[in-house]
């Protein structure tokens, strides 16, 4: 009879036991989660310097080939447009819609970049950066092309700025870059943070004052105008920048390039810090010393 008034359940010590277990646990997956996502942000970043330092290396052999003149797509007199006349085209002037004489037609900036992949072997998969959200491999299959190889194509796509992470000197124009212009010029660099991206849109230039000079801002306005693939970790804030010189470094603030001009940005006259933002398809680099990075904005933005 004494074992019908035995108790029954957990003890208090019971109890107490389990909670100190669970608590244990969370302390342990709060200091793994942050550690995890650090790893994560590295090994983007690790990817992203390596695959700006292969496009570097790539361009200098592209550019010795062509008498110094960087990667530019289309023909003379081609301008920046939001797609080629046919990316899938047989022939350079139909795909960029030249005229007899091999001039005019419009063409993307990442058209100038796949350059590297019909000529100097650069695979597709370089020209994305893991931080790029929204951005993927190219494969010509995705639409529809099963008979032709990378080399026998135009662009990553008829939209590519969903499989190119990267931003690049304006290639048109009369301040295209050779090898002869100024090494502390910018060639490439992460999505420019001004002009819309496959999942996001520009930022708010009106947020963005440089933490130099006369600007008087703060480090968080001058951070807010940096990239956005390498911005959600602390501490890790900035772009990778690719430099006529052949040199890819981590630049914590977008005016990295000589005399501290802004690479996302053309000059505002004297100021070269903050700058203009550019607008897609017009915009120009002021001088023959302004870096002026930039990429195409999805499809019919």
């Amino acid at each position: 009879m004494s074992g019908r008034h035995a108790r029954s359940g957990f003890s208090r010590a019971d109890v107490v036991a389990v909670l100190v277990t669970i608590l244990v646990f969370l302390v342990i997956l709060l200091a793994v989660r942050p550690l995890h996502r650090l790893a994560r942000v590295k090994s983007a970043q690790a990817l992203c310097k390596r695959n700006l330092a292969i496009i570097g290396k790539s361009i200098s052999v592209y550019a010795s080939d062509y008498d110094g003149v960087l990667p530019t797509a289309g023909g003379r007199g081609t301008a920046w447009g939001p797609g080629l006349n046919d990316w899938r085209a047989e022939s350079r002037d139909g795909a960029f819609g030249l005229d007899p004489n091999g001039a005019g037609g419009q063409a993307t900036i990442s058209s100038s970049l796949y350059l590297l992949v019909r000529y100097a072997g650069v695979l597709p998969e370089r020209f994305v950066c893991e931080g790029d959200k929204g951005t993927s491999g190219f494969w010509p299959q995705k639409y529809g092309i099963t008979a032709k190889e990378l080399t026998a194509i135009w662009d990553f796509g008829p939209d590519p700025s969903k499989h190119c992470s990267y931003a690049y000197h304006i290639p048109y124009g009369q301040h295209a870059l050779t090898t002869s212009s100024e090494p502390g010029l910018a060639v490439a660099a992460d999505r420019n943070p001004w002009i819309d991206g496959s999942r996001q849109q520009a930022g708010d230039f009106a947020l963005f004052i440089p933490d130099i000079g006369l600007f008087n801002g703060t480090s968080k306005t001058a951070l807010s105008g940096n990239a956005r693939a390498h911005s959600r970790y602390e501490g890790y804030n900035g772009q990778f920048v690719l430099f006529l010189d052949g040199h890819v470094e981590f630049a914590q603030r977008p005016f990295c390039a000589m005399w501290d001009d802004n690479i996302y940005t053309s000059w505002d006259d004297d100021d070269k810090a903050r700058g203009v933002p550019p607008k897609p398809y017009e915009s120009k680099p002021a001088h023959e010393f302004d870096s002026l990075l930039v990429n195409d904005p999805p499809l019919g933005r």
